[in-house]
């Protein structure tokens, strides 16, 4: 058969949680458009349910995770830009046609982001030196404190950088440790859904990454209130949306990352503005993790005043 004549396969887009490609349990789907309004695809709309099923996801996976070597999860998020290289022309496409791109400018994007993982596997085991360490106090003790995962973190993807954006939000929240319940960008999920399928041939366990697509205000409500999120990233919600969200999180406390600077009213202002191909420095690294500082007699003084 000719190339004229033959039909092509198209691609149907899942969800990734629990290391699985479900369909959104509610069965929905949305058409997914490129810049100039024309179909794309379609796309999962997951439900309060699917978040809930990939809050317990995550938290199974925690444990195993969180308990790795920092140099274990190092070379996971390496192998994760080795995948990516090799799919590159894949997201080069739909990077380009997400975010009306030429073809170009989304390979650059698509270098960038797999330089961005390459970065964070580098701190793996490098964090723990810049925040934690001794510290001097009076009397004879050790006093040391260790930075630990927060644990569960909500993640809302930006909303216009389909790619660089969102793998800057999802690898300093797993590189320290921590799992995550991603909701990509509602106008460009594409590629965050493909970021799924090479997570799931990367090495990264089922769990720790979870990606939902869909509408960001219906899934972001369930998971800013979930009693067993301990923390949320903002960055894809607008100011009216993350000030919302904002005050269900702090009925269990959680941690927030809050996406731009407070205005005098309490809101946060968007991240669409942010440049992603800056340096990402190390304040998403530390964003949540805990500090546990511990106490320890040095054994130079004994009972009597002598050491032992």
């Amino acid at each position: 058969m000719s190339d004229q004549n033959r039909l092509g396969v198209f691609k149907t887009y899942k969800l990734y949680v629990g290391g699985k490609f479900p369909r959104s349990e509610s069965g929905r789907v949305y058409e997914v458009t490129d810049s100039k309004g024309q179909w794309l695809a379609n796309a999962p709309q997951s439900s309060r349910k699917d978040a809930r099923d990939a809050v317990v996801a995550a938290r199974k996976a925690f444990g195993g995770w969180s308990g790795a070597t920092a140099y274990n999860r190092g070379q996971v998020l390496y192998r994760v830009a080795e995948m990516l290289e090799g799919r590159k022309d894949q997201f080069i496409r739909e990077v380009a046609a997400s975010e009306g791109l030429s073809k170009s400018k989304a390979a650059a994007v698509v270098d960038a982001a797999i330089d961005r993982w390459v970065w964070y596997a580098g701190w793996t085991d490098k964090i723990g030196q810049i925040s934690g360490g001794a510290n001097p106090v009076a009397g004879p003790f050790f006093n040391l404190s260790t930075p630990e995962p927060t644990g569960v973190v909500a993640v809302l993807a930006p909303r216009k950088s389909s790619l660089l954006g969102l793998v800057s939000v999802i690898a300093p929240v797993i590189a320290t440790g921590n799992t995550a319940v991603v909701v990509a960008s509602a106008d460009a999920p594409l590629p965050a859904l493909s970021l799924g399928e090479v997570l799931a041939t990367s090495d990264v366990p089922g769990g720790v990454v979870n990606i939902l697509s869909g509408v960001t205000a219906e899934l972001a409500a369930p998971l800013a209130a979930h009693q067993d999120v301990n923390a949320i990233d903002l960055t894809g919600a607008d100011p009216a949306l993350a000030k919302e969200l904002e005050i269900a999180a702090a009925d269990n406390l959680k941690r927030v990352l809050r996406p731009g600077p407070v205005d005098a009213d309490g809101a946060a202002d968007s991240a669409d503005s942010a440049d992603w191909t800056a340096s990402p420095g190390t304040q998403r690294l530390t964003a949540f993790l805990e500090t546990k500082t511990v106490w320890h007699p040095t054994g130079a003084l004994g009972a009597a005043g002598s050491s032992y």
